[in-house]
Parts: C-alpha cells; structure tokens; sequence
C-alpha cells in the first residue's frame, strides 16, 4: 500500500501521469525536458562486454534529487519507489546493485548526469528500471539510480515516453521543493563608487560566467563598465576582485575556482576597459564568506559571485 502523501498524488495517473513520492527530505536540484530526445534505458547487468538496453525516443525527462542528513541506506530509498511503480502498473526490468549491475562498467555505459547535480559511488549504488504500456503502442520507460556518500543520498530519475503532464514528482508533504526559477541577476548599483565606498564591497551581480568553466561570458556587463569609469576616476584606489562558489566540492578546489574566476574578471577589466592592474587584485574565498543558505538552488545560485572590495588609496 502506498504512504499517504504518494496516495494523494494518484489522481494524475488517469492521465497518464507517473507519480513518485520520495523517501525522506528530497530536494529537486537539476530537471530538463527534452523533446524528441532518446533514452538509452538498462534492462540487464554489464556482461560479455557490453550492456543491454532498449533505446526509446520521445519526451526525456531528467530529475536529480538530493536527501541530506536522513541517514536512509540506498535501498531504503530505492525498495518503496520500486513499490510504486509496481503499483502504477510498471513491470520491473532490472533491480540491482553494485557488483551485480556489473560495478565500473555497468556505472560508465549508462547515462548519469554530471556533477553536481549527481555523485556515483562506484562502490555502493543501485539501479532499477522499468517499463509499462499505455494506450495504442505508447510505451513509458523509466530508470533510477540512487548512491550515497557519508552525508546525503543522491537520485537520479529518467523517464522516457510521450509526454505526460506531472510525471516524475514528489509528494509535497515530503519536503520537495519545486524546480529552481531561474534568477533575474540584481541591479547593479546607479552610483557603484558610492556603493564601493560606503559600504566597502560590490556584488558584480550581472557577470555570467560558462558552465563548469572560469571563463568569463562574451558580451557588455554593466558592472565592469561602471567599476572601470571609477577607477579611471579615482587613479590612486584598488580594488580587490573576490571569487565565491557555493558549498558543492572541497574548499581547496572551490578556493582555486573561485581565484580563476576572479582573475578572469581582472583580465577583462584591463584588456577591454584598460583598467591598470596595479588597482586590480584577485583572490578567492571558495565557500568561506555566504550570502545565504546553500540548501536552496536559489540560495547556491546566489553565493556564486564575484564581488569588488575596496582597498583604499596607494
């Protein structure tokens, strides 16, 4: 029988919709839907070298979800989603763990999203994956992969089928949390100097940076173009250019991250607006110095950022 929160998320089902109400504190931290796409989905263990699985095109959609500090083992997340789709008329394809999915073969020739949005213990994560017959020829695929590291579970959910209003989600009462909306950057400030010099510091909340990379975007940021017409104004000042990552990997790693993307920052300062590097520093904090909590997307997304802090004259 299922719990009564997953019991309350039924009625979609009459459309066609999957359903999962997700064992203790989950919280939704990447989703993407792609139309028309193909999902390669595993229905047997790694063996004779190669892994056999049924390659399906239509609606993907790609969920991770994070548990922190629940203490749950990966079965217990994995045994009363299995349960669930049983329910909801799935037939289960393959149910294994470990060594029995085929360990580091098994983990490298099927899809997993890239970190952070999901970790893979290569010694200790389970699979399972299913399938059920809608109307007509309609089929509905769907894989789970769950691992855990000392802290937090991490599960990644891929369905793949026609598309389906609702499918894949949790139980509100379960302590989900609705997928991220995208941040409008904050305002630079109308008078940046004035910003610099009453309260010490300015977030450069407009810099973009690519994806994994300390690479600064292409394009005109207004932040830059008002802290270079300060400096220019005020020759005898120094800033400080500091990096800051939110809390996902070791310190030393986000430290390094964090120098290089504020030495990209300084880069563009003094080739595009020609700002002398001798008013120009760069450092980084890693996940020293918050903004907010980083148990949000909203509040990660905000503690990644690039600040200039005012040293004074020379």
């Amino acid at each position: 029988m299922l719990p009564a929160l997953g019991a309350a998320l039924l009625l979609p089902l009459q459309a066609g919709a999957l359903a999962l109400d997700i064992p203790g504190n989950p919280r939704l931290v990447h989703e993407e839907v792609e139309e028309g796409g193909s999902y390669a989905l595993p229905v047997a263990p790694w063996a004779d070298g190669a892994l056999p699985v049924r390659v399906q095109e239509g609606e993907v959609t790609r969920q991770a979800w994070r548990i922190v500090g629940s203490g749950l083992e990966s079965l217990q997340i994995m045994r009363p989603l299995r349960d669930q789709l049983v329910a909801q008329g799935f037939a289960i394809l393959l149910d294994c763990e470990t060594a029995v999915c085929g360990g580091f073969d098994f983990r490298f020739a099927t899809e997993v999203m890239p970190p952070p949005a999901m970790h893979v213990d290569l010694g200790a994560f389970r699979f399972l994956s299913a399938e059920r017959s809608g109307e007509g020829d309609t089929t509905e695929r769907v894989g789970i992969l769950v691992s855990r590291t000392a802290t937090q579970v991490y599960l990644q959910i891929i369905r793949v089928g026609a598309p389906a209003e609702g499918a894949v989600i949790a139980a509100p009462g379960a302590g989900a949390l609705a997928p991220a909306v995208p941040r409008e950057p904050a305002p630079v400030p109308d008078d940046l100097g004035f910003a610099l010099e009453s309260e010490g510091h300015v977030i450069l909340s407009d810099l973009a940076f690519q994806t994994g990379s300390a690479q600064l975007g292409e394009g005109d940021f207004a932040s830059l173009a008002a802290l270079a017409r300060y400096l220019a104004d005020n020759p005898g000042h120094r800033v400080a250019l500091v990096g800051h990552t939110d809390a996902e990997g070791t310190l030393d790693a986000n430290i390094t991250l964090s120098r290089r993307r504020a030495a990209s920052v300084m880069e563009r300062l003094a080739t595009r607006y020609e700002v002398p590097r001798r008013q120009m520093q760069a450092e980084g904090m890693g996940w020293l110095a918050p903004l907010t909590t980083n148990l949000t997307p909203e509040g990660r997304e905000a503690n990644r950022r690039v600040e200039a802090v005012l040293l004074g004259g020379e």
